[in-house]
């Protein structure tokens, strides 16, 4: 949203109006929670200061699911159950955005929107709950842990979080976007997010002077090759066509100059689409990493822990549609975009799949208007970079879409 368009649409919404009242209770919470992140898996106190909001506008509070979790139900007659969910948790980055409400907790950082997710999604509990006179059925709002690991949602669902509430005609969910400017809404049908696999690699050698390779045997050679060898895995042995990714994101080993280690770890992420092309990948980093432990002498067979991060996150065509002239209609011209799928990875699509109800997740434009316009898009922070702050105007926007959207499908 512009600066202009954000005064617009508080401007048209009459003094305490319903989505003027979620508003307002959402930008400042947003800055508070952006102040106070929470790694994944210790989201206590933001989960606390979420749920007592909630309870004093009449919401029933459930806590304690899948750990710091919570649902927030207001029933208000008979009708359809929507579901809004956010996630909680923060990221252990280091903020380098100079902002006056930056993080206060050192190497932590909301670097990935999900500040914005909670203010939107509060916002949007206050206003529902404001015009309650105005509809009928029950909206659960889902605070969900751990997305960033990618555990959160299937703890919750372990801890029976859906039969804690009526089935939900559809779930919702935003995303902050940082290549979309603040103001728009970006939309997407089918497939949205990629499957994600942790995987956790340990090669073997044989200690030793550095002076002397030829005595010992280098896992620090072994790992090099193997992240040399796992590129092909995406080159060379898939389609261009089918999309995939394989990257190294950590690597550890050894402990001082001149002294061959005794291992060395390493942690990737593999991202895809199909189920194919995931055990594809699974099979070929397998492959590849026993190959070159026997080709460096190894000791032993390296040690390969694949765990599943998420599945793909699928946008129900049909809600989509239905969707669309709403937040068309709601927004400014041009506001509401189509954008490409990501291979990025969320855990929100496992509520769906359990329940068997449509979901979206829709994309918020986070960047300022001013800095997209002078870049172009190009050469801005991503999600998880240091300098990622969204413009405060998403917050607006935000609410809009999340409060117009259950409206939408409630009676």
């Amino acid at each position: 949203m512009t600066a202009m368009l954000a005064l617009a649409l508080l401007a048209a919404v009459p003094p305490g109006d319903a989505l003027g009242k979620g508003i307002a209770e959402a930008r400042p919470v947003y800055r508070q929670l952006h102040a106070a992140p929470e790694l994944s898996g210790q989201e206590v106190k933001t989960a606390a200061l979420l749920a007592a909001r909630l309870k004093a506008l009449g919401y029933a509070v459930t806590a304690k699911l899948g750990g710091a979790g919570f649902i927030a139900v207001l029933a208000n007659g008979a009708g359809p159950t929507v579901l809004l969910r956010t996630d909680l948790d923060a990221l252990p980055v280091q903020e380098a955005t100079g902002a006056s409400y930056a993080s206060r907790v050192p190497g932590v950082m909301h670097a990935c929107g999900h500040d914005l997710h909670m203010a939107s999604w509060l916002g949007a509990a206050v206003a529902l709950a404001e015009q309650r006179a105005g509809w009928r059925g029950t909206v659960v709002f889902l605070a969900q842990p751990a997305e960033e690991v990618g555990t959160g949602a299937s703890a919750m669902l372990r801890d029976g979080v859906l039969s804690k509430v009526p089935r939900p005609v559809a779930a919702l969910a935003l995303h902050t976007h940082a290549g979309l400017p603040a103001g728009t809404v970006g939309l997407i049908s089918g497939p949205a997010l990629a499957n994600v696999d942790n995987v956790d690699v340990t090669f073997f050698g044989a200690s030793g002077h550095g002076a002397y390779p030829h005595q010992t045997v280098d896992p620090i050679v072994i790992a090099a090759r193997f992240v040399t060898a796992v590129q092909t895995l995406v080159s060379r042995e898939r389609s261009p066509f089918e999309p995939a990714v394989v990257t190294v994101g950590s690597i550890h080993g050894g402990t001082k100059h001149n002294i061959v280690p005794g291992e060395v770890r390493l942690q990737l992420t593999a991202r895809s689409y199909t189920d194919a092309t995931r055990q594809a990948l699974r099979e070929g980093l397998t492959r590849l990493a026993k190959a070159e432990a026997e080709g460096g002498r190894s000791p032993k067979p390296p040690a390969i822990t694949i765990e599943n991060g998420a599945n793909a996150t699928v946008n129900d065509a049909a809600l989509v549609e239905r969707l669309r002239p709403v937040l068309t209609s709601r927004l400014a011209a041009g506001a509401v975009r189509a954008v490409e799928r990501s291979m990025a990875g969320e855990d929100f699509g496992a509520y769906g799949v359990a329940g068997g109800f449509p979901s979206v997740l829709l994309w918020v434009g986070a960047v300022s208007p001013a800095t997209y316009a002078a870049t172009k898009g190009d050469g801005l922070p991503s999600l998880h970079a240091a300098q990622f702050l969204p413009d405060e105007a998403a917050i607006d926007v935000g609410v809009e879409v999340l409060t117009a959207s259950a409206l939408a499908l409630l009676e």
